[in-house]
């Protein structure tokens, strides 16, 4: 069993400390006859919110990185990298660090990825991406506060590896877990991805001024962002609500494919028509 660990919060970050700690017990845990490493691959600083971006690839023809240490996970090598988390995902995953994973573990990211955030998430875009290489993965968030507790959700990461490995290839799972003490965790639950949105513009027009021809437009935070806000419109299974009730959420996701729906087929045909006779004349 092979894992290549990442984050978009940067390679020093508390979240990927614990978690590397984490991976590094469990390998030390190993049974008799069973192979156990890791590799940590991760951004040299934070690229939060840059989803499945890689950067201008086509200008650029190498990329620097440098060698890091994470203190009680000594035994796992670790390389921080001037790249974006899918950037990092990818090249960790073809091997270029002489080791080939079997398994991305991204996190732990310091907010959680609810709601429409599954979309912008650094921390999700990098299994997306290791899953196109053929990894599974999953991604590991905890909800923000002024104390995060990333020790809690790490265990659950770790607790989460067996099934992982054991499931078909290119599976992916989203775990976000409160900002909670063990204790006082209710349980896990599979959770639905809400329709919580990460950001909603409240800009000049929202007071009837119209827009001038440069100037600021303010940002608010919706409830899919990192401390999970008003939740009173979401189904209780919802991502966003099940950790503002106290539980952990766990959400099989899927990465971009092609859409299959037959009721598509109509839309298809006839737009390829019309490209064809405009084509022809």
């Amino acid at each position: 069993m092979k894992i290549l660990l990442t984050n978009d919060d940067g390679v020093m970050a508390p979240g990927i400390g614990a978690l590397a700690r984490a991976v590094a017990a469990w390998i030390d845990r190993c049974p008799a006859g069973e192979e156990r490493q890791a590799i940590v691959v991760a951004p040299d600083r934070n690229f939060s919110g840059m989803s499945a971006a890689i950067g201008d690839v086509f200008d650029t023809k190498s990329v620097s990185y440098k060698r890091h240490r994470i203190t009680g996970a000594e035994s796992i090598a670790t390389y921080g990298l001037d790249a974006p988390p899918a950037l990092c995902a990818i090249l960790g995953s073809l091997g270029t660090f002489d080791l080939q994973p079997d398994l991305i573990i991204s996190g732990i990211n310091a907010g959680a990825n609810v709601g429409r955030s599954v979309l912008h998430s650094g921390t999700v875009g990098a299994i997306l991406s290791a899953a196109q290489l053929g990894l599974s993965g999953l991604a590991v968030s905890v909800q923000w506060g002024e104390d995060v507790h990333y020790d809690l959700a790490a265990q659950l990461a770790i607790e989460v590896l067996d099934e992982l490995f054991r499931a078909p290839s290119r599976t992916l799972l989203n775990l976000n877990v409160p900002n909670v003490t063990r204790e006082h965790l209710r349980g896990v639950r599979r959770g639905r991805i809400s329709t919580a949105e990460v950001v909603m513009m409240a800009g000049p027009r929202a007071g009837g001024e119209p827009l001038s021809d440069e100037g600021e437009l303010p940002l608010v935070l919706g409830a899919a962002s990192p401390e999970v806000g008003d939740v009173s419109d979401e189904d209780e299974g919802d991502d966003g609500a099940l950790l503002v009730a106290g539980y952990a959420s766990l959400t099989p996701i899927v990465g971009p494919h092609e859409n299959t729906d037959s009721a598509l087929d109509g839309v298809i045909h006839t737009a390829l028509g019309v490209i064809t006779r405009h084509l022809e004349n």
